[in-house]
């Protein structure tokens, strides 16, 4: 879920949640404080930085030389630019995108948690500190927390989901196996 506003200038306000898994989403600027959630100040996003971030997200390696010509900007106003926007926290970091499979991580589960709210924010702590979790999500319904799981083998994902259920708070856990990935995007659409 993602909303964007507009202010007078035409310029785009967005405020920036960072869930306790550490990814970034972006929310509206009434959005309300939750366990594990943090809100950081509303920054604005021109044309120029919305080109940055589209051209970065898709090759992070790309040189100035070319951001340069394709935002018609000099390459020392995409260097200030960049670092501002690291400073910022609108980029997070800079990383490699390796393929899971090529490195012996395709078994991907998704698992849904209950939890005793009385010991939730230490079931997320624990949750954080597992290799194998990759994403954890706080969120509304049925359950208290989504998890995404990735490792080599049904055997380690038994391994796993057992650590899980042994977290005391936890009360039950639903897990889906994920028999084939049709769509994982890293990329944050800027509009």
């Amino acid at each position: 879920m993602s909303s964007l506003r507009k202010d007078a200038g035409g310029s785009t306000r967005v405020t920036i949640i960072f869930l306790s898994s550490g990814h970034v989403n972006f929310f509206n600027e009434s959005a309300s404080n939750s366990p594990g959630m943090k809100v950081k100040s509303s920054v604005v996003l021109d044309e120029i930085d919305k080109g940055l971030l589209r051209i970065l997200q898709d090759n992070a390696k790309t040189p100035y030389s070319k951001i340069s010509r394709q935002l018609g900007i000099s390459e020392a106003t995409v260097h200030l630019r960049i670092r501002k926007l690291l400073k910022q926290g609108v980029i997070k970091r800079f990383q490699a995108i390796v393929d899971p499979e090529k490195v012996g991580k395709d078994v991907v589960a998704i698992v849904a948690l209950t939890v005793d709210p009385k010991k939730y924010e230490n079931v997320l702590a624990k949750l954080k500190e597992m290799p194998d979790v990759y994403d954890i999500y706080d969120v509304t319904g049925e359950y208290y927390t989504i998890l995404k799981i990735r490792v080599g083998s049904r055997e380690q994902l038994t391994k796993v989901l057992d650590e899980i259920g042994g977290i005391e708070g936890v009360e039950s856990t639903r897990t889906m196996f994920v028999l084939r990935t049709v769509k994982e995007e890293s990329r944050i659409r800027i509009d």
